[in-house]
C-alpha cells in the first residue's frame, strides 16, 4: 500500500556526519581483517561461493519477487532493492559468533563484499530495478551518475577498509589496542545518530510504521530463512549455514541511507525502508543468533 507523504528532515551536516561515522566503522572493521581471511576463498571455496551467491544474487532476487507482488509504492520498492544491493553489515561478525557460526567465513564474506561494494552495489541496484516495470523511469528521474555513485562508495567504504588493513598489517599491536574502542565508539555514535533521526522524523515514521514494519519484517525474514535453507540444501556445514544466513540478512543499511540522501534527494519512502531495516535487522539478527545458539551443530553430509 502507498505510504503517506510525510517529508523526511535530514540536514547536509547530518549527511556529512553519517558519512564520517560509516567511514570510521569500516576502518574499525578493517583492523581485524588479516591476510588469512582472504585465504578462506581457497580453503572454503564452497561455503564462500554459497555466501557470496546468497548475498549478491539470491537476496536481490528474493527482493525482486517481493517488489513484484507487494502493493507498495515505487519509493519503497527502490528502498528494498537498494538495501538488498548493499554489502553485509559489520555487526554480522558478532551475530555469527553468537550463533556459534563460522566466524572466519563471516569475516571473509564481510571483507570481500565490502571491498567490492563500490562496483557491486550500483550494478546490482540498477540491474534489478530495471526488471521492475515503472522503476526505470523512477530511477532516471533522479539523474544518478554511476561514476559519481561508485566514487562516493570508494571514499566511504574502500578507502577506510584499505587504510584499516594497512594499519593492521604494519602496526598490529597498535591496531589490536584501538580496534575494539573504535568499533564500540563508532557504533554508539551511529546508534545515537539513528535515534536522533527517528526522533526528528517521528511524524513520518508514525504515519507509515505499520506499512514499513510489515515490509521489512517480510523482507528481512525471507533473507535470513531462505539463505539458511539454500546453504543447507547445498550441504554446507551447519556453522556455515548460520553464518551465510546472517551475512545475507544483516545489510549495511547505513550505507543505504547515505546513498538515498546523496543521490535520491532523500526520497522519504526509500529512507523509511532503509532506516527501519537498520533497526530491525539488529533485533532479528540477535533473535536468530540466540535461537541457533541453542541448537546443536550437525556436521555436513558428505
Amino acid at each position: 500500500m502507498p505510504s503517506e507523504a510525510v517529508p523526511i528532515h535530514f540536514s547536509p551536516d547530518s549527511l556529512i556526519a553519517l558519512n564520517v561515522c560509516l567511514a570510521i566503522i569500516m576502518f574499525g572493521v578493517a583492523l581485524e581483517i588479516k591476510r588469512e581471511h582472504f585465504t578462506e576463498l581457497l580453503t572454503q571455496k564452497k561455503s564462500v561461493f554459497t555466501g557470496l551467491f546468497s548475498q549478491i544474487i539470491l537476496l536481490p532476487f528474493i527482493t525482486l519477487l517481493l517488489v513484484l507482488v507487494l502493493p507498495i509504492s515505487k519509493g519503497m520498492a527502490l528502498g528494498m532493492l537498494l538495501v538488498a544491493a548493499c554489502p553485509g553489515g559489520n555487526v554480522s561478525n558478532f551475530f555469527s559468533m553468537l550463533a556459534r557460526g563460522n566466524v572466519a567465513l563471516s569475516v571473509t564474506l564481510t571483507a570481500f563484499s565490502s571491498l567490492l561494494a563500490f562496483v557491486i552495489t550500483p550494478l546490482s541496484f540498477f540491474f534489478w530495478a530495471s526488471l521492475v516495470p515503472g522503476l526505470v523511469e523512477e530511477v532516471k528521474g533522479f539523474e544518478i551518475s554511476f561514476p559519481s555513485l561508485a566514487t562516493n562508495m570508494v571514499l566511504i567504504l574502500l578507502v577506510p577498509l584499505l587504510a584499516g588493513m594497512w594499519v593492521a598489517e604494519r602496526f598490529s599491536s597498535f591496531a589490536n589496542s584501538i580496534g575494539k574502542p573504535i568499533r564500540i565508539i563508532s557504533l554508539l555514535i551511529l546508534a545515537a545518530f539513528i535515534g536522533m533521526a527517528f526522533y526528528n522524523n517521528r511524524a513520518a515514521f508514525t504515519a507509515n510504521f505499520s506499512t514499513v514494519f510489515g515490509i521489512v519484517l517480510l523482507h528481512n525474514g525471507a533473507a535470513l530463512l531462505l539463505s539458511y535453507f539454500f546453504s543447507k540444501s547445498l550441504k554446507n556445514g551447519e556453522a556455515s549455514n548460520r553464518t551465510i544466513a546472517i551475512e545475507t540478512g544483516i545489510q549495511n543499511s547505513g550505507l543505504g541511507l547515505i546513498l538515498i540522501f546523496t543521490f535520491f534527494d532523500g526520497n522519504p519512502d526509500m529512507a523509511l525502508v532503509a532506516a527501519w531495516w537498520g533497526v530491525w535487522h539488529l533485533i532479528s539478527g540477535f533473535s536468530f543468533a540466540m535461537f541457533m545458539r541453542q541448537r546443536s551443530i550437525i556436521p555436513a553430509l558428505k
